[in-house]
């Protein structure tokens, strides 16, 4: 690939076990109060103004919208400025990941991508701004573990790929949320299978408003999903605990037929999720969801690049209409020109995974993994990850709720967790939960059938 550089130094450390990076000086923390947005992207827009500058972000409300309901498109009237296939894909292979050019490949007759204006949606409530702004001389990673860092961005000029990807770990979202959603398997064949019909709460204790770094007891997402389908695996469920502090990580799975509550002795990395029956391992999830220390992380550059971004669109109409055989309806997807953060990982020394060589494209606005390579053992390109950005105004955000997914490049299958369309209760924006509400006990008590 040919980046347009903007590379930044590694430090020496980056090779050795148990690095320290440091936080940045007060004068480049300045920066994001002139030159860069308050969470750290390139404030103006790029030469051919084919990327806006950005202005604060969208915070109007949709017209409609109630909070849980369904959300509606606020582009909705906009049309393509032009789209990629197959036959032009040499026009424009220098803006697309690897996974995007294989796809076309792969699927010249019914793949493309629509390419609409560039929208620079992603905005956050002034707290989030100001806590990202403390975090950017006080925040450090130490032995892959998070510190100094609380209610924002973590990294809002990151020096190396392990910050960026704290980034994304720890993107703005609103801080407590429920969710019904469905995962779909769809195999080679193109038949749809139902993986989890899920209802799902979640919590960021790290964008508590009340709350500081002080009293920041290091849990940074939590979730407790129960599973009300499909009916082998109805009153299933898990509990998990994300920590600052990977070795502190926790994860409980509720096993109807057994009655019984098991801890995960690994809820991580390549290990596969119940959530996805087992066809997506925990590290997927959101694209990225995983330990540091697994990898040796690298950025690469910035780049301008063609990613899935505002998909509002893709919540407007049914499953059955969305998905097709071997992908996400190009009907129901937008994509458009930003700059990301390329970051590669590569599988350390002693460790094992089974995707050895990893490519992440973080937004620049919002530090969401939006796409993901993944290489095998073999060194051939086995999957691309995605997630589909949506806008939510009242928040205020840009975030991917939950569809999110996997092309299996190789097999054919697929993976589209998450989705939101059949739902008649989709994502609500809650009131803190206690947190009792995320322990083993707990969820026993509701997974009994």
């Amino acid at each position: 690939m040919k980046f347009q550089h903007r590379l930044l130094p590694v430090a020496a450390a980056l090779l050795m076990a148990g690095p320290t990076w440091a936080a940045v000086s007060a004068d480049e923390a300045a920066k994001l109060k002139g030159e860069l947005t308050p969470l750290g992207g390139e404030k103006a827009g790029n030469k051919d103004g084919t990327i806006p500058a950005w202005t604060g972000g969208y915070t109007t409300p949709i017209p409609g919208f109630v909070n849980g309901g369904k959300r509606g498109d606020p582009f909705a009237k906009e049309k393509p400025l032009y789209s990629v296939t197959a036959k032009n894909l040499a026009e424009h292979q220098d803006k697309l990941t690897d996974g995007l050019q294989a796809m076309l490949k792969k699927y010249p007759d019914s793949y493309r991508i629509d390419v609409y204006p560039t929208h620079r949606t992603a905005a956050a409530p002034q707290w989030v701004y100001d806590n990202t702004f403390k975090n950017a001389t006080r925040a450090k990673v130490e032995n892959y573990k998070l510190s100094g860092a609380y209610g924002g961005i973590p990294f809002p000029i990151p020096k190396t790929g392990e910050e960026a990807m704290w980034n994304h770990l720890m993107r703005w979202r609103p801080p407590s949320w429920h969710v019904n959603f469905t995962g779909m398997q769809v195999t080679a064949a193109g038949k749809q299978v139902v993986t989890v019909l899920g209802s799902g709460d979640f919590q960021m204790p790290y964008y508590d408003k009340n709350g500081s770094l002080e009293k920041f007891e290091g849990d940074f997402w939590t979730i407790r999903l129960m599973n009300m389908g499909p009916p082998i695996r109805a009153g299933e469920g898990i509990v998990g605990r994300e920590n600052i502090d990977p070795d502190k990580t926790q994860a409980w799975v509720y096993l109807a037929g057994q009655r019984r509550t098991r801890k995960l002795p690994n809820g991580c990395c390549d290990t596969p999720t119940p959530a996805s029956a087992g066809i997506s391992n925990f590290d997927q999830t959101d694209v990225f969801s995983g330990r540091m220390d697994r990898f040796d992380w690298k950025i690469l550059g910035k780049k301008e690049m063609l990613i899935p971004y505002n998909e509002n669109r893709q919540l407007q109409r049914g499953i059955k209409d969305v998905l097709l055989t071997h992908h996400v309806n190009p009907d129901d997807s937008r994509f458009e020109l930003h700059r990301v953060w390329v970051i590669e990982a590569t599988l350390r020394a002693g460790q094992r995974h089974v995707q050895p060589k990893r490519r992440f494209y973080l937004d620049e606005d919002t530090w969401i993994a939006v796409l993901a390579d993944h290489w095998d053992a073999k060194g051939q390109l086995w999957q691309m990850g995605f997630a589909s950005p949506i806008v939510m105004p009242e928040v205020p955000a840009t975030t991917s709720p939950q569809n999110f997914g996997f092309y299996d490049l190789i097999s054919g299958a697929w993976l589209m967790g998450g989705m939101l369309n059949d739902q008649a209760e989709q994502f609500k924006v809650m009131p803190t939960y206690p947190n009792t509400t995320f322990t083993a006990e707990a969820m026993a008590g509701e997974g009994v059938r």
